[in-house]
């Protein structure tokens, strides 16, 4: 993705997976053969495996940053994490810190890690391993999490403290930042920034997850959302209807889908989601009564 700019905020794409392949059934159980086929005109090798149908997808983040304030959007997966029941995701070791480096931001430069909802691959470099203990990534910085995300995860942990609770992850990368204090609990529509040339906020989504948000920019004229888990694939512009297997109340995912299209539709505001490969970064168009994503190569 080439770096987006939003008034005085410069996007750009932290990458930990670029290119990981799905069952379609994984993704959406309610997926059909003929609404593949329907779109595979614009669908192509980056999108949707050739060979197996299987769908592709991206792990990354987005930094943003202007000349007072750096923020990273939902940290991915994580390295050496174990995560039995997910193979893909398991132990990992990619060089996410790397690929942040090089973008020229090192974590201790970080003031706000975001994150739209708390799904193991959407805060994993939360925390990093050091002398055998999990440790805030980003030590500078403070973690706004959904009080209702967060709330809800804490209830299922403190219910149940043997079992792990989204794969493990709210114990190895939620609950180190919470005791290090460096959380801080929002509600779904908290402003992090109000300013003309930089507005941060958080806005509800619900559907994927019990307080999932979306995060929206706004600079001058320009505007952009981040999606997180709205949407997963591009597939979904042209059918919202479909569902993904972890949407905790899938009407309301679909709602909250629906609305969003709807509102972005042939305007200038960018789609940053948080699972299209690469280019990932454009906009969404009208094509008859649904959409497409128009990619800025």
């Amino acid at each position: 993705m080439r770096q987006v700019r939003i008034g005085s905020m410069r996007i750009d794409l932290v990458s930990e997976i670029p290119s990981l392949a799905f069952e379609k059934t994984w993704l959406f159980a309610n997926v059909t053969d003929a609404v593949i086929a329907e779109n595979r005109s614009w669908l192509d090798h980056r999108y949707i495996e050739p060979e197996t149908g299987r769908f592709i997808l991206s792990h990354h983040s987005y930094l943003v940053r202007t000349p007072r304030w750096t923020a990273i959007v939902d940290t991915c997966c994580g390295n050496h994490k174990p995560r039995p029941r997910v193979p893909m995701w398991d132990n990992l070791n990619r060089p996410y810190l790397d690929n942040m480096q090089a973008l020229g931001v090192a974590p201790e430069e970080v003031d706000f890690v975001m994150c739209t909802h708390l799904h193991v691959d959407h805060v994993g470099w939360n925390t990093r391993l050091v002398d055998g203990r999990w440790v805030p990534t980003f030590p500078n910085a403070r973690y706004l999490m959904g009080r209702e995300e967060y709330r809800h995860f804490e209830a299922a942990h403190n219910a149940a403290p043997k079992r792990p609770v989204n794969h493990g992850s709210f114990e190895d990368s939620v609950l180190p930042v919470v005791a290090a204090g460096l959380a801080e609990l929002v509600e779904t529509d908290h402003r992090v920034f109000n300013d003309r040339d930089a507005g941060l906020r958080f806005a509800p989504a619900p559907g994927h997850t019990a307080g999932n948000m979306q995060i929206h920019l706004n600079g001058g004229h320009d505007h952009a959302v981040m999606s997180g888990d709205v949407i997963h694939h591009p597939i979904q512009c042209a059918a919202p209807w479909l569902s993904n297997a972890a949407d905790v109340d899938p009407a309301a995912a679909v709602a909250t889908r629906m609305a969003l299209l709807e509102e972005l539709a042939d305007t200038p505001s960018y789609l940053l989601t948080g699972r299209f490969p690469a280019p990932t970064a454009g906009h969404v168009i009208r094509h008859g009564e649904a959409y497409r994503f128009r990619f800025e190569d």
